[in-house]
């Protein structure tokens, strides 16, 4: 579960600490109070996208730090497996960091972490519910995902997804083989073309480096040698003046012979002498260079004909001698595999039967699971959609046979009828916005035990609902509480009486700044949060003795689920 949950400059919030409890967690306030503020700050540490426009104005960066609370389970399996640990009391801190030049940095647990490791652990330790995900029902291409996630054995998946790629594999070099007569022997004609080209060449990795280099050297040669000779002269002097290396020499000779007065001096004579001989080894270096310098005219012509070719054939085949080399080495096994197609062929056709039958054998198996998972999902949808105040909702699911793909060869489709004596039509045809909440939170419902995921958070599941049927969802959202943690932003008083703990968001201006806080209300504090969610800003007795009401029957009822829960 989410323990706490501490944010740093994010948007209109300057810092807040949020402790979360176990059980149903609700935030309430004001539209535009930064409630949703608070969810995309879950999502930073969950590896979701995030934008440099999060930062709160003024600020270099922002901070999202979240302490789980795990209980072994996937998540702290997981953890370790990426090469990061667990804490002995069972948490883990998961930490991210946003930039004003939009670079974020995150840690598990003090240590350096990617998106991609916050992602893969974040996808283990909550499941957002966001009101998008409700439309989403709407694409049919969702549903089968729904279904898959009763418990869709994964050997079996993966069994299937490898000969399905193994039978696309083959099925594509069984196409190439077959290409036409006519359409083999041009293609047999260029590659022999290329090859031929790139064979002659006789191309070496480097190789254009290093004549780049030797064409400036010759070009600049007498630059060179001019350069040498001067630096030749003040060395080893000429008939003049005595170069630098001579003058070293002569000074550590005369230091020589009277360091016997000055034993201090012996370890400034060695250096001397030391220098000397580095000089007179740079001075041998330079006489080499030199000699280095003596060329052919002819073969500067030679390295500036051989540089054309390579440029020449580089924007064909390749910008580098070791891309052309790749492209000559492709080219080959290209002409062979033209060469031996037909028998080629016969294996791929062999190759491609074998895989599309363990393929086939792998979709049978998986829509017989679906066949039977959705007998299991249909009755529990249709009960939760009953508690949740839609009593007449008939709820199918329709299997057809389609091409095969990734997920094997069934199509999933959804379909409900809200009415009595009404047939059951697509639920993109049917269901209205406060439907699409109950189903969707029906679906969830049925799926919790599915899942060690510790939180589930609903982003205003409520929507379009009212009355008797926002009573029975926060019902809902309580008994899933009891088994793992919920959080819930809603605008609704009826679900917020039922919450363990009651968050509320709100926002202040000081000095001319926005600011938003976060703050765990109290018994009292509940009560004048509900009235308000109900009546406004102008807070009667009656409202408030309607907001007790609604605590003391939400305080009841939540022992009654105590009870059927024992």
């Amino acid at each position: 579960m989410l323990s706490q949950l501490y944010i740093e400059n994010i948007a209109v919030i300057e810092k807040a600490n949020i402790d979360f409890s176990n059980g149903f967690n609700v935030l309430t306030g004001e539209t535009g109070a930064g409630k949703s503020i608070v969810i995309d700050s879950i999502n930073a540490i969950l590896g979701e996208r995030t934008s440099r426009e999060l930062i709160r104005t003024g600020a270099k960066r922002a901070l999202v730090s979240a302490v789980f609370q795990l209980n072994g389970g996937r998540a702290a399996d997981k953890i370790q497996e990426l090469g990061y640990s667990v804490e002995e009391d069972g948490t883990v801190m998961i930490q991210r960091e946003i930039s004003a030049d939009g670079k974020s940095s995150c840690r598990v647990n003090t240590r350096p972490a990617t998106v991609s490791v916050l992602k893969e652990i974040g996808r283990l330790l909550i499941n957002i519910h966001g009101q998008h995900e409700n439309y989403g029902l709407l694409s049919p291409e969702t549903h089968i995902c729904y279904l898959d996630s009763m418990g869709l054995p994964e050997d079996c998946l993966n069994r299937y997804r490898k000969a399905y790629h193994d039978m696309r594999n083959a099925k594509a070099e069984l196409d190439s083989c077959r290409m036409g007569r006519e359409q083999k022997v041009r293609q047999t004609d260029l590659l022999t073309y290329q090859i031929g080209e790139l064979e002659a060449a006789d191309l070496h990795p480097g190789e254009q480096k290093e004549l780049s280099r030797r064409k400036n050297l010759y070009r600049n040669s007498e630059r060179v040698a001019e350069a040498i000779a001067q630096a030749k002269a003040a060395l080893g002097g000429d008939e003049e003046t005595a170069g630098a290396a001579s003058a070293v020499s002569e000074a550590a000779g005369a230091l020589a012979g009277v360091e016997q007065y000055v034993p201090e001096l012996h370890g400034l004579v060695e250096r001397l002498q030391s220098i000397s001989y580095d000089l007179e080894d740079c001075n041998e270096e330079m006489r080499n260079h030199s000699s280095q310098l003596d060329y052919d005219p002819s073969e500067l012509d030679e390295i500036e004909s051989r540089l054309d070719t390579i440029y020449r054939l580089g924007l064909k085949y390749g910008g580098s001698e070791e891309e052309m080399l790749q492209y000559l080495d492709k080219c080959r096994a290209d002409l062979e595999k033209i060469q031996t197609s037909d028998e080629n062929a016969k294996k791929y056709q062999q190759d491609y039967r074998k895989f599309r039958s363990q393929a086939e054998t792998g979709a049978a198996e998986l829509s017989s699971w679906r066949a039977k998972a959705a007998k299991i999902f249909t009755r529990r949808v249709k009960e939760e959609l009953q508690f949740l105040n839609m009593p007449n909702v008939t709820f199918e699911i329709r299997q057809e046979r389609a091409p095969m793909s990734e997920t094997g060869w069934d199509k999933i489709e959804f379909y409900i009828s809200t009415n009595a004596g009404e047939p059951a039509k697509p639920i993109a045809k049917v269901a209205s916005g406060g439907e699409l909440s109950r189903i969707m939170l029906a679906i969830k419902t049925v799926l919790a035990g599915k899942d060690d995921i510790g939180t589930l958070i609903f982003d205003e599941v409520d929507t379009g609902v009212s009355g008797s049927a926002a009573q029975r969802i926060g019902w809902k959202l309580k008994e899933v509480s009891r088994n793992r943690q919920v959080i819930c932003v809603t605008h609704l008083a009826q679900i917020a009486a039922l919450a363990d703990a009651h968050f509320l968001i709100c926002k202040q201006v000081h000095e001319n700044r926005t600011f938003t806080r976060v703050d765990r209300l109290d018994r009292d504090g509940r009560r004048m949060e509900l009235a308000r969610i109900m009546g406004g800003e102008r807070i009667t007795p009656l409202m408030l003795q309607n907001a007790e009401e609604m605590l003391q029957m939400a305080k009841n009822g939540s022992q009654g689920l105590d009870n059927r829960a024992k």
